[in-house]
């Protein structure tokens, strides 16, 4: 399966989890697809491996000052806990979060 199968199908995973109220299934599938997208990423361009966790890679991708502004706002809000909902943005449509920073890695290759 190529990386962009396995990535529309943990978006599909999302959806799914979202459709029946299911938030924190969504936010894990949505994590799941950057984190496949950050390594195919990085495996195009011959870059240093990232850690294979979906947290792990967010973080980089948050930390990371030469990605655009609103990719690693995106990545912050995916990284937060739903139980932090009062402390930190959330996201409430990972999915497009996810598909945000997908968007933005395909097109910095």
């Amino acid at each position: 399966m190529s990386w962009q199968e396995q990535i529309e199908q943990e978006l599909a995973k999302a959806a799914t989890g979202l459709r029946e109220g299911n938030d924190g299934l969504a936010r894990v599938c949505a994590r799941r697809a950057v984190a496949l997208g950050a390594q195919a990423w990085g495996k195009r361009g011959n870059r240093k491996a990232w850690p294979a966790d979906a947290m792990n890679q967010l973080r980089k991708i948050q930390e990371e000052e030469a990605f655009p502004l609103e990719m690693r706002e995106a990545a912050q809000r995916l990284l937060t806990k739903v139980t932090q909902r009062d402390q930190a943005p959330v996201s409430t449509d990972p999915i497009a979060d996810a598909r945000l920073i997908l968007t933005h890695l395909d097109q910095l290759t």
